[in-house]
């Protein structure tokens, strides 16, 4: 798949890529300049293009992610905005929504713009911020919500992510708040005294391992009251992260009914189980914790009939003193950017549940449209911006988290065969990664991946 000549010093580039499986379904070479895709035929030719080879490989519009800790600013020793989106481009992601647990939290205008800045100068994906609906994360008072959207950043999510909005009030208050400017709350759907002294899912492993257990009603109960409070406000709700079978029903009661919810799984609620957790490694740990088979079953189901709307990673990068210690003390999360389309490939895709074209609507297009990024998630067509990843589904990777681009090593694939993998990722028609592997940041990164409303 190597390109045919040198690259140009310039952002003016033109790129033929030849004989590429258009979302599955279709055979054709795409003629990418400016930016963007400027034709897509059979045949097609550009002395002036340089060709990547792709016969094989099926693309698919850049990836996006809904739900991605970067940990900049703060926790550099855990990721930074640099190596984040790094990641992101090896797993065929160009936009990333940044989760505002950060140390300062995001809930100011001037840390959204900061991580916003941060993401356009760096120039391996967009980085859309995320904000925080309460100061701090604390849950007392609303943050400055409307300062975040009118900011460079223009924040359309706001998420406390790490911690649940527990407070109804205040729930009903940002449910009103974001709905005059058309925006989201995405909420971490977890009462927290349900959950207080929890290590793990709540059944018959946490009996047996005598550990304190995480009833799944912790996460339906929070969900129950947020889609009602949603209908009486006409707002719109995003739930991160669901993971029960009880949540999935209610989320599909709600659809039923009209109320404007949203719903992702995380790539690890859609393969590993609570089993896992037999082994005591902390890599296993996580919030949501894993849940049952039949837990993953139903939201596999749920992603297949679109009661789930969309995949987030929730990649949580940590150093490795946070996870290489006792479960009791370790901390929750696991990295998911560079092994989340292996995953769909192998839970959804190879097992008939759902075709390529429904992968990029759950992993690029809906979340491209959960959180308003204009210019990515488009289709593969014609004048649209060329945001392109190309993947090979025939490839077999095993997984080695210390060869990721993240900072952070808990992967819990880590030794896995999983199949497929990306060979190319094209931000708005710079590739990125060529040939599986990183190549060079956007050459005009300023200009070409500023906020969702640029020029407003």
């Amino acid at each position: 798949m190597s390109p045919a000549n040198e690259p140009s010093a310039t952002g003016a580039q033109r790129w033929l890529i030849r004989g590429a499986s258009l979302l599955g379904e279709r055979t054709a070479d795409l003629l990418v300049a400016g930016g963007h895709i400027e034709r897509i035929g059979e045949g097609l030719e550009d002395s002036e293009a340089r060709v990547i080879e792709a016969q094989g490989l099926i693309a698919l519009p850049g990836l996006v992610d809904i739900h991605t800790h970067l940990r900049e600013p703060g926790r550099e020793d855990a990721e930074t905005v640099e190596t984040g989106t790094r990641a992101a481009a090896r797993g065929g992601f160009t936009a990333v929504f940044a989760m505002a647990n950060s140390d300062p939290v995001a809930d100011t205008a001037g840390v959204v713009e900061q991580v916003w800045g941060l993401g356009r100068d760096a120039g391996w994906a967009q980085v859309q911020p995320i904000g925080a609906v309460t100061v701090g994360l604390a849950g007392e008072q609303l943050s400055e919500i409307g300062a975040m959207a009118e900011s460079r950043a223009a924040v359309r999510v706001f998420s406390d992510d790490g911690k649940c909005v527990h407070d109804p009030l205040l729930m009903r208050r940002a449910l009103e708040y974001v709905k005059t400017f058309d925006g989201v709350v995405a909420q971490h759907a977890q009462d927290p005294r349900l959950t207080e002294g929890a290590q793990m899912n709540e059944g018959s492993v946490s009996a047996d391992l005598g550990l304190g257990g995480w009833p799944a009603v912790a996460e339906e109960a929070i969900i129950a009251r947020d889609v009602l409070l949603a209908q009486h406000v006409g707002s719109r709700l995003h739930i991160c992260h669901l993971s029960t079978k009880g949540s999935v029903e209610l989320v599909r009661w709600a659809k039923e009914r009209g109320i404007d919810v949203t719903a992702e799984v995380t790539p690890h609620h859609l393969l590993l189980t609570d089993e896992l957790v037999r082994t005591f490694d902390p890599v296993y740990k996580v919030n949501p914790p894993l849940r049952t088979e039949e837990d993953v079953q139903a939201v596999r189901q749920a992603v297949a009939d679109g009661t789930i709307d969309v995949i987030g990673t929730d990649h949580a990068p940590h150093p490795r003193q946070d996870k290489e210690c006792e479960w009791s003390g370790a901390a929750h999360g696991m990295t998911g950017l560079e092994t989340a389309l292996s995953i769909a490939q192998h839970t959804l895709v190879d097992t008939g549940l759902l075709t390529w074209a429904d992968v990029a609507r759950v992993l690029s297009e809906t979340p491209a449209r959960i959180g308003g990024l204009g210019e990515q998630g488009r289709p593969l067509a014609e004048g649209e911006p060329a945001n392109i990843v190309l993947f090979d589904p025939a490839a077999e990777t095993v997984v080695d988290p210390e060869a990721h681009a993240s900072k952070g090593r808990n992967s819990p694939y880590r030794g896995l065969t999983l199949p497929g993998s990306v060979r190319a990722t094209l931000l708005r028609g710079h590739p990125v990664v060529l040939d599986g592997e990183l190549s060079s940041p956007h050459p005009d990164a300023a200009r070409s991946v500023g906020g969702p409303y640029q020029g407003r």
